[in-house]
């Protein structure tokens, strides 16, 4: 079944603007308040937003029934809004009140939900991917782990050819000295969670000897069900660091092999939830599919783990409601509040943002942002809240402490117990992070213009409907969980940031 696809939408019935679905050019009429017409002004990109009825300065501007902001002139109806005529509301640290009907975890996992075939792990939990991980301590020897691994995936190209490990990869940083306190503990949290992941079925930890995130520290700081598959390497202690770390990674190699995929449950199955490049579909179609799917893994007794937290200022309120308990909304709301402290002491506003390239998609401002942002994680119940390096834990929404940055927060995600990362975007990004990472695009013209980028078209919810496009979004799920490389993947698009804090010596 496919449906026409109009012009131009109005989300909620309380919205005030209208989005333009296509180009729209000046002197059209389409749909207004009250299903009146409205003729457009001026010219309105695709994504981008007009006014359905006259807007007074001062007056809140409406879009997803919620405040997106202020109109910082008259805004006459038909004219095309953006930041040229409105300007953020947000400030700095609020006090958030916790929900009266807060939201119960979720529910008895329920049957009928489709199965996948991954590698279920001795501590229980599922990995999508059999690989064998190479995490430098240090960027001095972030190079020496990069041919390590080339050599290693070299010397036992059969296995991967054969599908008995699926990679072998290295994932250098520039960190691991010159840090101290927090920056140090961050740096040292994210590998000990990237070291636990389950999709690494062994892990090389590659030191050089002097730096500051010393082995020992880095292995106390992996959880103690990870550490059986942990080798370890100080280079300055070895002798040929090449050929020695080669034989850790052979003996890892041969354990792997013998994991095989089996039949899984969806509640098996970690995601996390990414967007990047957003534009004005971003909202519409990208990344409520995420919510719809984060609902329905969460209703399996699945988890989601939502990041990016100055991308929910605005919208945060939303999320708080949906706690628990009491002590998720308070760790939430301190969480939310704490990294407005964090912009506030360096002397930035909490609204440094958009980007530029949300802001050409049609983005005004950060609320519009977060109000679209927070729909990756739809209706389902926020169920704990964890620090940067923390493990997700509990079935339901997880809320993981990082910033919005993509390589940033998706390495987060990694680390945290995703086994996928879905990541959303309406002006496309070729990179990949540890885990596959399932690319969707918000629109039409990215997906034909960059499939060697996207792995699922989230348009296909405006000519299809959400039925057709959630259908086919779950199975593409499964199927990349399974084994079906994603476009990041077949291009080795790999890489890791760490979260860098504070003084470097």
């Amino acid at each position: 079944m496919s449906f026409e696809i109009p012009p131009s939408i109005r989300i909620h019935p309380r919205d005030t603007v209208a989005v333009a679905l296509r180009p729209l050019s000046a002197g059209e009429r389409v749909a207004g308040e009250n299903g009146n017409g409205v003729i457009l002004r001026e010219d309105v990109g695709q994504g981008h937003k007009f006014a359905l009825a006259d807007i007074a300065a001062g007056d809140t501007v409406v879009k997803y029934g919620q405040p997106i902001g202020r109109a910082k002139q008259a805004i006459p109806a038909g004219s095309h809004v953006h930041v040229h005529n409105v300007e953020t509301a947000l400030a700095g640290e609020l006090a958030y009140s916790p929900h009266l009907g807060q939201r119960e975890g979720p529910a008895a996992p329920k049957g009928g939900h489709p199965t996948w075939r991954g590698y279920l792990r001795a501590d229980g939990r599922a990995a999508t991917r059999n690989e064998i991980w190479i995490l430098p301590t240090v960027g001095c020897v972030g190079m020496t782990a990069e041919q390590v691994a080339r050599e290693a995936q070299a010397r036992h190209g059969d296995l991967i050819a054969a599908g008995k490990v699926d990679g072998i990869h290295a994932f250098a940083h520039p960190h691991g000295c010159s840090q101290l306190g927090d920056d140090l503990d961050g740096t040292r949290a994210l590998l000990a969670g990237l070291a636990a992941s389950p999709n690494a079925a062994g892990v090389l930890l590659l030191g050089l000897g002097c730096e500051s995130n010393q082995l020992d520290a880095l292995v106390g700081a992996v959880p103690v069900w990870a550490r059986s598959t942990l080798r370890m390497l100080s280079s300055q202690s070895a002798g040929n660091e090449i050929a020695e770390a080669g034989r850790l990674v052979d003996e890892l190699v041969a354990e792997a092999a013998r994991a095989e995929r089996s039949e899984l449950p969806l509640s098996a199955l970690t995601i996390g939830l990414k967007c990047g490049g957003s534009d004005g579909f971003s909202g519409l179609t990208a990344n409520p599919l995420l919510g719809r799917l984060s609902e329905t893994i969460s209703e399996a007794g699945g988890k989601a783990i939502l990041t990016e937290i100055p991308e929910i200022f605005g919208a945060e309120q939303a999320l708080l409601d949906r706690a628990t308990s009491r002590a998720v909304f308070e760790a939430a709301a301190g969480l939310v509040n704490r990294f407005k402290r964090y912009y506030l002491d360096q002397g930035l506003p909490v609204s440094e943002n958009p980007s530029p390239g949300n802001i050409a998609g049609g983005i005004t401002t950060l609320e519009e942002k977060s109000l679209g942002a927070v729909q990756k994680a739809g209706t389902a119940p926020l169920a704990d809240v964890i620090d940067y390096g923390g493990q997700a834990s509990v079935p339901g929404v997880t809320l993981l402490e990082a910033p919005g940055n993509d390589a940033v927060s998706s390495t987060a995600l990694a680390a945290s117990g995703a086994t996928l990362v879905l990541f959303t975007t309406g002006r496309g990004t070729p990179l990949g992070f540890p885990v596959p990472t399932v690319k969707v695009a918000s629109n039409r013209r990215l997906s034909e213009a960059k499939p060697h980028w996207i792995d699922f078209d989230a348009s296909i919810a405006l000519d299809q409907g959400q039925g057709a496009a959630d259908a086919a979004f779950l199975q593409a799920i499964c199927d990349f969980a399974s084994g079906t490389p994603t476009a990041s993947e077949r291009a080795g698009q790999r890489a890791i940031a760490v979260w860098k804090r504070g003084v470097t010596l």
